[in-house]
């Protein structure tokens, strides 16, 4: 059957009153016959002083947050804000984000949203200062480093720390704590948006997609899945103009991303044929809860084995700074068990939260420390206005706050090709030397969707070098590879990486030959 088409924004006719508008203007109505003179300049005037008092204050508000004096950034010619904004009326709920205006053409480029994951990981620490924004934390200096192949070169790019008590978000009600999941953070993060589109009203219209990673797979479609339900039965200012999400190195299937860590490390001969049976059989292939006693010790092996290297980017250095290893003596001692989104059969053991925390490899594989100390300085969050309520404790890449996650479901396949039936674009893809959530466990989570395969499996190229692999299908959704990457794959793939974004957003096939 035709898929259903993606809801459009509603006729200007029923679009709701603003309180700052010209007294006694006319009704915007559905047009029933041809206007005279007379009738055409008060609505004309109407119109305009709509535009301009909702236009002026949004600006008004936005100007407050823009950043004019961040310490140790290099001369930019494009605008970027940073503040909060709040969640719903009456509560208490206090996001930070941090935006960025396109390196040129704002007004007619697209809005990207980056999410990271965790649960409970930094979209600022972690993808605007490590791996997409235009100032990265490359030393322990003060000075931030210009990246030449920042996302912002495509698009407008928009950061969040969601939920509460990631990053400089915050609540001020402790119970609100207690309530996190991932319904929270997608519906937190909905609100979040259409006010932060109160406050930006010149972005509204402008196409806008939503981009992240690792437990991002989680977050981003969902997001999208709220966005799309609540664009059925929106005002025009509170239409989202969705049109597609990319994930890359993405949870989204726990039976197979748990096979395919198993399946990767073996392939890649960090564990032996021996623990590899051992798992498999033990843990039954991951179908259904894995908790006997067979698979929980082949599991233990399994983690023990990645003792010593980077499982995020297995072939790149582990930082050996005193700060990481206060970080994993932390984690050790206080493991989130508590925390549902852990792989089931992993997460019973105190090395996984170990291993989840070692900070990721990249060009410094202490990037993490530098990011954790930058943002606790007391000169970068006036210069950002964040931290205004002085919160009782530093700033973490990851949160030290989050104790308890309410819910995580076991697939979010389901809502993915939900959202393919509905027109949107959709790409998933895969730095292939992650070993957290690595090209086998995509792969194998795709082909568990059933897809109809457009064209042969087939290399794509950059700068006429095999830049990694890619398949379409039919269905809508695009599956591509990143040669010699890792967890987060612009790190070490920066230029493919935003290769592969330009060609998402304009829906173009990644190049198919080295010309």
């Amino acid at each position: 059957p035709t898929p259903p088409p993606f809801p459009r924004p509603p006729p200007l006719y029923k679009r709701k009153r603003r309180s700052c508008r010209v007294r006694d203007e006319p009704r915007l109505r559905p047009p029933m016959a041809a206007p005279t003179s007379s009738s055409v300049i008060p609505l004309l005037a109407a119109l305009v002083s709509v535009s301009l008092c909702g236009g002026a204050r949004g600006q008004r508000e936005a100007a407050a947050h823009l950043v004019t004096a961040l310490p140790g950034q290099p001369p930019v010619t494009f605008r970027h804000y940073a503040g909060y904004v709040g969640a719903r009326p009456g509560e208490e709920k206090e996001l930070f984000y941090w935006f960025f205006e396109a390196d040129g053409g704002a007004d007619s480029k697209p809005l990207v949203l980056w999410l990271n994951g965790g649960p409970g990981c930094s979209s600022i620490a972690y993808g605007a200062a490590q791996e997409l924004g235009p100032f990265l934390l490359r030393t322990d200096g003060p000075n931030l480093t210009h990246n030449s192949y920042s996302w912002n070169k495509v698009a407008n790019l928009l950061f969040l720390e969601a939920p509460v008590g990631v990053g400089f978000s915050y609540t001020n009600k402790s119970a609100d704590l207690e309530e996190l999941g991932d319904r929270v953070t997608a519906q937190d993060s909905h609100a979040f948006l259409l006010n932060w589109f109160q406050r930006f009203p010149r972005f509204r219209s402008h196409d806008f997609y939503i981009a992240g990673e690792s437990y991002a797979g989680h977050y981003v479609p969902q997001l999208a899945e709220v966005i799309y339900e609540g664009n059925k039965r929106a005002s025009r200012d509170s239409y989202i103009n969705l049109k597609g999400f990319m994930i890359g190195n993405a949870v989204i299937h726990d039976e197979t991303d748990q096979l395919g860590m198993v399946d990767f490390a073996w392939s890649h001969a960090i564990i032996s044929d021996q623990l590899h049976h051992a798992v498999r059989r033990g843990c039954n292939d991951f179908k259904g809860r894995a908790n006997g006693s067979a698979c929980s010790s082949a599991v233990k092996s399994f983690l023990q084995a990645y003792s010593g290297i980077d499982i995020y980017s297995i072939y790149a250095p582990v930082c050996l700074t005193s700060l990481s290893a206060q970080q994993s003596h932390r984690t050790k001692a206080n493991p989130r068990k508590s925390l549902a989104a852990a792989p089931q059969a992993f997460s019973q053991h105190d090395f996984w939260y170990s291993r989840a925390r070692l900070p990721r490899a990249g060009y410094d594989p202490c990037t993490e420390d530098y990011v954790e100390k930058y943002f606790n300085r007391e000169d970068v969050q006036r210069a950002l206005h964040a931290n205004l309520t002085n919160l009782s404790y530093p700033y973490s890449p990851c949160s030290d706050v989050i104790q308890r996650w309410n819910d995580s479901p076991s697939t979010v396949l389901p809502t993915i090709r939900k959202l393919l039936d509905a027109g949107l674009r959709v790409w998933v893809y895969s730095g292939d030397t992650d070993g957290r959530v690595p090209v086998t466990s995509t792969r194998y989570s795709v082909n568990a969707m059933g897809l109809t395969a457009r064209e042969e499996w087939r290399a794509w190229y950059h700068r006429r070098q095999v830049a990694g692999w890619v398949v379409e299908y039919r269905e809508g959704l695009t599956l591509a590879t990143l040669r010699g990457a890792g967890h987060q794959v612009p790190v070490l793939a920066p230029d493919r990486s935003l290769s592969l974004l330009s060609h998402f957003l304009v829906g173009k096939p990644l190049p198919s030959s080295s010309r």
